[in-house]
Protein backbone atom coordinates (compact mmCIF):
# COMPACT_ATOMS: atom_id res chain seq x y z
CA UNK A 1 0.00 0.00 0.00
CA UNK A 2 2.62 2.38 0.61
CA UNK A 3 4.80 1.20 -2.08
CA UNK A 4 1.67 1.72 -4.51
CA UNK A 5 1.12 5.28 -2.89
CA UNK A 6 5.11 6.50 -3.47
CA UNK A 7 4.66 4.78 -6.67
CA UNK A 8 1.93 7.07 -7.58
CA UNK A 9 3.94 10.14 -6.47
CA UNK A 10 6.56 9.18 -8.81
CA UNK A 11 5.01 8.13 -11.75
CA UNK A 12 0.98 8.99 -10.88
CA UNK A 13 -1.02 12.08 -12.42
CA UNK A 14 0.26 14.63 -10.40
CA UNK A 15 3.65 13.76 -10.38
CA UNK A 16 4.86 16.63 -12.48
CA UNK A 17 2.95 19.13 -10.12
CA UNK A 18 4.42 17.95 -7.26
CA UNK A 19 7.79 17.82 -8.60
CA UNK A 20 6.93 21.92 -9.65
CA UNK A 21 5.46 22.48 -6.40
CA UNK A 22 8.61 21.01 -4.78
CA UNK A 23 11.15 22.98 -7.23
CA UNK A 24 9.16 26.03 -6.50
CA UNK A 25 9.23 25.42 -2.65
CA UNK A 26 13.00 24.69 -2.39
CA UNK A 27 13.69 27.91 -4.52
CA UNK A 28 11.52 30.11 -1.89
CA UNK A 29 12.90 28.06 0.78
CA UNK A 30 15.95 29.23 0.09
CA UNK A 31 14.55 32.91 -0.67
CA UNK A 32 13.40 32.74 3.01
CA UNK A 33 16.20 31.19 4.58
CA UNK A 34 18.71 34.23 2.90
CA UNK A 35 15.53 36.69 4.30
CA UNK A 36 15.50 35.30 7.73
CA UNK A 37 19.28 35.75 7.96
CA UNK A 38 19.59 39.20 6.90
CA UNK A 39 16.40 40.30 9.11
CA UNK A 40 18.02 38.72 12.04
CA UNK A 41 21.59 39.27 11.56
CA UNK A 42 21.75 42.40 9.23
CA UNK A 43 18.41 43.42 10.63
CA UNK A 44 18.80 42.68 13.94
CA UNK A 45 15.01 41.37 14.77
CA UNK A 46 14.32 38.76 16.86
CA UNK A 47 14.44 35.21 14.51
CA UNK A 48 10.62 34.60 15.39
CA UNK A 49 9.47 37.75 13.88
CA UNK A 50 11.80 37.76 11.23
CA UNK A 51 10.63 34.28 10.35
CA UNK A 52 7.32 35.78 10.16
CA UNK A 53 7.89 38.03 8.05
CA UNK A 54 10.21 36.02 5.62
CA UNK A 55 7.26 33.29 5.57
CA UNK A 56 4.78 36.46 4.19
CA UNK A 57 7.48 37.67 2.12
CA UNK A 58 7.75 33.80 0.20
CA UNK A 59 4.04 32.94 0.81
CA UNK A 60 3.25 35.90 -2.37
CA UNK A 61 6.42 35.01 -4.24
CA UNK A 62 5.66 30.94 -3.97
CA UNK A 63 2.08 32.05 -5.18
CA UNK A 64 3.27 33.77 -8.49
CA UNK A 65 5.77 31.08 -8.87
CA UNK A 66 2.71 28.00 -9.04
CA UNK A 67 0.25 29.94 -10.34
CA UNK A 68 2.34 30.47 -12.94
CA UNK A 69 4.10 27.22 -13.75
CA UNK A 70 2.97 24.41 -10.85
CA UNK A 71 -0.68 25.04 -11.71
CA UNK A 72 -1.09 26.68 -14.64
CA UNK A 73 -3.47 24.15 -16.13
CA UNK A 74 -5.66 25.39 -13.50
CA UNK A 75 -4.20 28.98 -13.03
CA UNK A 76 -6.56 31.95 -11.62
CA UNK A 77 -6.32 34.38 -14.37
CA UNK A 78 -8.27 37.91 -14.53
CA UNK A 79 -7.78 40.51 -11.89
CA UNK A 80 -10.60 39.08 -9.59
CA UNK A 81 -9.24 35.52 -9.80
CA UNK A 82 -5.69 36.19 -9.71
CA UNK A 83 -6.68 38.34 -6.10
CA UNK A 84 -9.04 35.60 -4.47
CA UNK A 85 -5.84 33.31 -5.17
CA UNK A 86 -3.75 35.26 -3.34
CA UNK A 87 -5.75 35.62 -0.43
CA UNK A 88 -6.89 31.40 -0.56
CA UNK A 89 -2.84 30.76 -0.69
CA UNK A 90 -2.61 33.01 2.15
CA UNK A 91 -4.94 31.86 4.80
CA UNK A 92 -3.82 28.46 3.61
CA UNK A 93 0.08 29.06 4.37
CA UNK A 94 -0.79 31.74 6.81
CA UNK A 95 -2.29 28.91 8.61
CA UNK A 96 1.01 27.20 8.63
CA UNK A 97 2.83 29.84 10.42
CA UNK A 98 2.09 28.67 13.46
CA UNK A 99 2.96 25.27 12.82
CA UNK A 100 6.58 26.48 11.09
CA UNK A 101 7.17 29.23 13.41
CA UNK A 102 6.22 26.39 16.78
CA UNK A 103 8.88 24.23 15.28
CA UNK A 104 11.12 26.61 14.86
CA UNK A 105 10.90 27.87 18.41
CA UNK A 106 11.02 24.36 19.55
CA UNK A 107 14.57 23.55 17.93
CA UNK A 108 15.87 26.53 18.64
CA UNK A 109 15.07 26.71 22.22
CA UNK A 110 14.91 23.25 23.43
CA UNK A 111 16.76 21.55 21.22
CA UNK A 112 19.33 23.99 20.80
CA UNK A 113 20.04 24.25 16.45
CA UNK A 114 21.04 27.06 15.22
CA UNK A 115 17.78 29.11 13.84
CA UNK A 116 18.67 28.98 9.93
CA UNK A 117 19.21 24.65 10.37
CA UNK A 118 15.39 24.67 12.81
CA UNK A 119 13.76 26.89 10.24
CA UNK A 120 14.85 24.73 7.32
CA UNK A 121 13.65 21.97 9.13
CA UNK A 122 10.35 23.45 9.87
CA UNK A 123 9.68 23.75 6.04
CA UNK A 124 9.59 20.67 5.54
CA UNK A 125 7.57 20.20 8.49
CA UNK A 126 4.80 22.54 6.61
CA UNK A 127 5.46 21.72 3.20
CA UNK A 128 3.13 18.72 2.57
CA UNK A 129 0.62 20.49 4.65
CA UNK A 130 0.26 23.52 2.35
CA UNK A 131 0.78 21.50 -0.91
CA UNK A 132 -2.34 19.68 -0.04
CA UNK A 133 -4.16 22.42 1.14
CA UNK A 134 -3.37 24.65 -1.90
CA UNK A 135 -3.76 21.71 -4.75
CA UNK A 136 -6.92 21.51 -3.74
CA UNK A 137 -8.54 24.59 -2.65
CA UNK A 138 -6.49 27.53 -3.96
CA UNK A 139 -6.71 25.85 -7.47
CA UNK A 140 -8.97 23.03 -6.95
Amino acid sequence: MVRRYLRGLYEGPFAMQLRRFVAVGAFTAGVQMVLLWAFVDVGRLNYLVGAVIAIEITIVLSYVLNNAWTFRKYRNTGTVDYLVGLLKTNVIRGSAIPLQVGVLFALVEWRALPYLLANAFAILVSGLYRYVLDAKWTWG
